[in-house]
């Protein structure tokens, strides 16, 4: 039982400690997207193809814009979703949670999940 205890344990921590990596540096490096955590070690590496041109990062996403597409991957390089650029426009700027996009007149926030927050002229 005291085993199994240790074991559970041992595991919990180390799920928790991956839940917390965040994303210190992503390097592009010709076809390839390589992504840091904050101790420097890569966690994953993308393909330019797939995922298009890292614009910007938090501390545990990242987006890309793809042609006519912005696209949000977490740290393991797993897509949390797309959007349509004609609908969001061009990506100015990422934060803490959140990303900022320009779409004519108007400044769109949107969090990690693409939810959009806000709306400003």
């Amino acid at each position: 039982m005291r085993k199994l205890l240790t074991i559970l344990l041992l595991m919990l921590a180390i799920g928790t400690q991956a839940q917390q990596r965040q994303i210190s540096y992503i390097k592009s490096d010709g076809a390839w997207c390589h992504v840091y955590d904050e101790n420097g070690r890569k966690v994953t590496t993308l393909s330019r193809s797939t995922v298009g041109d890292v614009v910007g990062w938090g501390s545990d996403f990242f987006v890309t814009e793809d042609g006519g597409w912005v696209k949000i991957y977490d740290i393991s390089g797993k897509k949390i979703c797309t959007l349509s650029k004609s609908s969001v426009g061009k990506v100015i700027g990422v934060s803490g949670n959140t990303f900022t996009c320009r779409d004519g007149g108007w400044i769109k926030v949107y969090d990690k999940n693409g939810r959009k927050i806000s709306t400003h002229s």
